[in-house]
């Protein structure tokens, strides 16, 4: 598949990702009263990454996050001279997302930058009120997990086709446990889109969104290229056997 075809699959996948997910929590989690809250959240990215990994899948292989992507680079699942058009796709995406969620939700009653427009934020800016070493440490754990989880069920020895659905129910437990941290990023295009249009605290504190969960991901890749690779799985195979004989 030529590069332009994943860059436009990046690029809309990223922004179903965003569009979906971050709408759900802008427009419908607080609507009327109670809206979907939390769980509806989740369960709207999960929902959202589920679709897509069917839908794009086999055509740039539905990373939609920039963290994935450098995750499987490490995972040596991805040549490192591609990282960076995926990387603008999906940061493309994602702005293009919360441009769209902007003119929709601004036309709505009672709309404010100030509620937080769906951005990630610490300390006075988490919804459970969470320090900044707290969200760094949530991000790296989640995302490490996250990619744990993709490279172990695209792994090429699982059954062909049913990826999508543990890659989308672990994005939804993820958003389970750490949206009260931080609204949840573990990935560093969907806290860019938000944070441009918050700008203030939100951009001032997109740095951690970056960096926490690339190194959580690139770690993730670097340790399941070592733990779940045939040749160790093979060679540790062979010593039990060995250790059985004798």
């Amino acid at each position: 598949m030529n590069m332009s075809r994943r860059f436009a699959a990046e690029l809309i996948g990223t922004f179903w990702l965003v569009f979906g997910g971050c709408g759900s929590a802008v427009l419908a989690a607080g609507f009327p009263k109670t809206g979907i809250g939390f769980l509806g959240v989740a369960l709207a990215f999960g929902l959202t990454l589920l679709t897509m990994a069917f839908t794009i899948g086999t055509i740039s292989g539905c990373h939609i996050n920039p963290a994935v992507t450098i995750g499987l680079w490490a995972g040596k699942r991805f040549p490192a001279h591609e990282v960076p058009s995926y990387i603008i796709a999906q940061v493309i995406g994602a702005i293009l997302a919360s441009s769209v969620l902007y003119v929709i939700a601004s036309r709505g009653p009672g709309f404010d930058l100030s509620n937080g427009f769906a951005a990630n934020g610490y300390g006075a800016h988490s919804p459970g009120g969470y320090t900044l070493g707290a969200a760094f440490v949530a991000e790296f754990v989640l995302t490490f997990m996250f990619l744990i989880v993709i490279l172990g069920s695209t792994d090429k020895r699982v059954a062909v086709g049913f990826a999508p659905i543990p890659i989308g129910l672990v994005l939804t437990l993820i958003h389970l446990i750490s949206i009260p941290i931080d609204n949840t990023s573990v990935n560093p295009a969907r806290s860019t889109g938000p944070a441009l249009f918050v700008g203030g605290w939100a951009l001032s504190q997109l740095w951690l969104f970056w960096i926490a969960p690339i190194a959580g991901a690139a770690v993730g890749g670097f340790f399941y290229n070592w733990f779940g690779t045939e040749e160790v799985i093979t060679e540790e195979l062979g010593r039990e056997d060995r250790k059985t004989a004798a």
